[in-house]
């Protein structure tokens, strides 16, 4: 693919502004918390804005057109099903982080836990989550990257990392938080205007003919339907049915750690949430994010995934199109930037920018992210707590040039996107129920969050070897997935139950600090007051009012989801209908906002 002078234009200016914004934000880094946490003083539409912009990541296309491909529409109920997670998050968790007052959602254990156990815990999490499995999900985003720049340059896997590492290292090591947040704003619009530029011009090719003639093409019409048909009839169709919806909307939203949606918040959106200047700005950012990515973003991608259906009905008519690319990477996920191909001038260059910014954004973030992690709760908890402000920086800095060295080499050992969100569901399978309550339940310690980590990551691992050793005789990944939720939630519950629990003071001390309320807490709370503490802290529980927030807001934007694909396909009275659920579920939600969300002085 050749690039024209209007395309390297493009794609000049947007490195040029990344790189600028860095060196802006740079001189603006006094301290480790500007650093990380952008002096905690951001508003919830910047913030907003950057989670989704980290969450439209270089593999993000390809991963729905995989999806798309092997599933039908009706198949990315496998991630649509997490915004059960997130809306949860904006209703309840958001204003609890912002409470809790700390840098780091890993720094968190020492403040809902004690003793040893919780010092361990927090440095043992901060290099799994840190360096584990940050370099996972970053190795992912850049086996996207390798497959985007072999199809559109005919880049080798190592020249593609060269480039690709080089910019993004350069830019996140500048600025921090600060930079990212600033960028992630810009490239969020960028992003979206090239996928819907995209989506229009490959909907429209000779071979394609429209959206009339999309949607009656045989290979597109049996996989238009947002629902799934169940049957249970035959073993396939149990297994597809357990996998794209019933695992997912039962299970899955509450029991997987995933990225950007994490039981109880967690990762890169705790990050924005601490950043945030109070708790109104947390909940309205998260809030955001969910809508966008929910509602707005999917729908260019799944019309690009459908096209694909067209114009490369199987993967040998891939492998025709893209002689040059070794067969190992040829998966259904390389349909997107193989289509990306036939794009004019101009726009090809914009869509390239919107990946490499798609690319840039998630990567920066997770480098950000991962070395707060290395340096708030390793380097600065463990082995230097003198540590001056300019070495913690400086830290930070050669932290993300390492990070970023581990993912580029992990890339090169995986083959498709696919296979890397699955593993990610499996590896932090069953321990998100225990996320979700131990804000609630003074009984949790930091053995069960120990022992919850543990048996996840060994159920995964056994399984990720059994699968390549037997592949004849694996479960199904929905079977290996229940199973690890199973054992680990045992294995967890037992912990909290027959460890010893965290003392008085730890739990009071958390009690004070964040003030999360309800039934769970009430014992702590009556032997603290009966002692003379705890005096202006009461259980009473906002939660009622949450989840009606919660069910309020899952309607709007699944009516947002369903309305928008519904519109595309003619169906304008089901299309009507749906517009019309959003709209009232909207405006519930914002009559139940100030039930929500405490008031403060500032206004968003």
């Amino acid at each position: 693919m050749q690039l024209q002078s209007l395309d390297w234009a493009i794609l000049v200016g947007f490195f040029t502004f990344t790189l600028a914004v860095g060196a802006w934000a740079a001189r603006r880094v006094g301290s480790a918390r500007d650093y990380f946490l952008s002096g905690q003083n951001q508003r919830w539409w910047l913030l907003g804005t950057s989670m989704v912009a980290t969450t439209f990541a270089a593999d993000t296309p390809l991963l729905v057109t995989s999806i798309v491909r092997e599933h039908g529409v009706a198949g990315n109920w496998m991630w649509w099903a997490f915004l059960l997670t997130g809306m949860l998050t904006v209703a309840v968790y958001a204003k609890l982080w912002r409470r809790s007052g700390v840098v780091t959602d890993v720094e968190f254990y020492e403040l809902r836990y004690g003793g040893a156990a919780a010092a361990w815990l927090r440095g043992f999490r901060a290099v799994y989550l840190g360096l584990i499995f940050n370099v996972l999900v970053m190795a992912n985003v850049t086996l996207a990257a390798i497959k985007i720049g072999n199809v559109m340059f005919g880049f080798t896997p190592l020249q593609t990392i060269a480039v690709a590492v080089t910019v993004t290292v350069i830019f996140s090591t500048l600025g921090g938080l600060t930079s990212v947040l600033i960028t992630d704003f810009v490239m969020f619009f960028v992003a979206m205007i090239g996928s819907i530029g995209a989506a229009y011009v490959l909907v429209n090719q000779p071979e394609v003919g429209g959206l009339t003639n999309l949607w009656s093409h045989p290979s597109v019409s049996e996989r238009m339907a947002i629902w799934p048909a169940l049957d249970f009839s035959t073993t396939e169709g149990l297994n597809l049915a357990m996998t794209i919806l019933i695992i997912p909307l039962a299970v899955q939203w509450w029991a997987a750690w995933y990225p950007g949606a994490e039981p109880g918040g967690g990762g890169y959106v705790a990050q924005r949430m601490l950043a945030a200047q109070d708790e109104r700005h947390a909940t309205g950012a998260t809030l955001l994010f969910n809508f966008a990515h929910y509602a707005i973003r999917p729908w260019p991608w799944i019309l690009v995934g459908l096209t694909s259906l067209v114009i490369f009905p199987d993967l040998a008519s891939l492998q025709e199109e893209l002689p040059g690319v070794p067969t190992a990477l040829v998966r259904d996920d390389l349909a997107y930037p193989a289509l990306l191909q036939r794009l004019p001038a101009g726009l090809l260059g914009l869509v390239t920018a919107s990946l490499v910014a798609a690319y840039m954004s998630t990567l920066s973030t997770h480098l950000n992210w991962g070395s707060s992690y290395i340096v708030n709760d390793l380097w600065l908890r463990f082995l230097r707590p003198e540590a001056s402000q300019r070495e913690l920086v400086a830290v930070g800095r050669a932290t993300t040039v390492v990070l970023m060295g581990l993912a580029a080499g992990l890339a090169l050992q995986l083959g498709s996107v696919y296979d890397g969100f699955l593993l990610l569901l499996k590896v932090g399978a069953g321990t998100g129920l225990l996320y979700i309550l131990r804000w609630f339940w003074w009984r949790i310690n930091a053995w069960a969050e120990i022992v919850a980590m543990v048996a996840s990551f060994a159920m995964a691992a056994i399984f990720f070897s059994l699968d390549r050793a037997y592949p004849q005789a694996a479960l199904p990944d929905w079977q290996q997935f229940l199973l690890i939720v199973t054992v680990t939630t045992v294995c967890w519950v037992s912990a909290a139950w027959f460890l010893p629990g965290e003392s008085p003071a730890t739990l009071r001390r958390f009690y004070r600090q964040v003030q999360p309320g309800g039934p769970g807490w009430r014992h702590v709370v009556a032997d603290a007051q009966r002692e003379g503490e705890l005096r202006e802290c009461s259980t009473e529980w906002n939660l009622p009012w949450d989840l009606s927030f919660v069910v309020a807001g899952c309607a709007a934007v699944y009516s947002c989801l369903f309305a928008i694909g519904l519109l595309l396909y003619g169906q304008w009275n089901a299309a009507a209908l749906a517009l019309i659920i959003a709209v009232v579920a909207s405006a519930v939600l914002r009559g139940l906002w100030s039930r929500v969300v405490p008031a403060q002085d500032d206004k968003i």
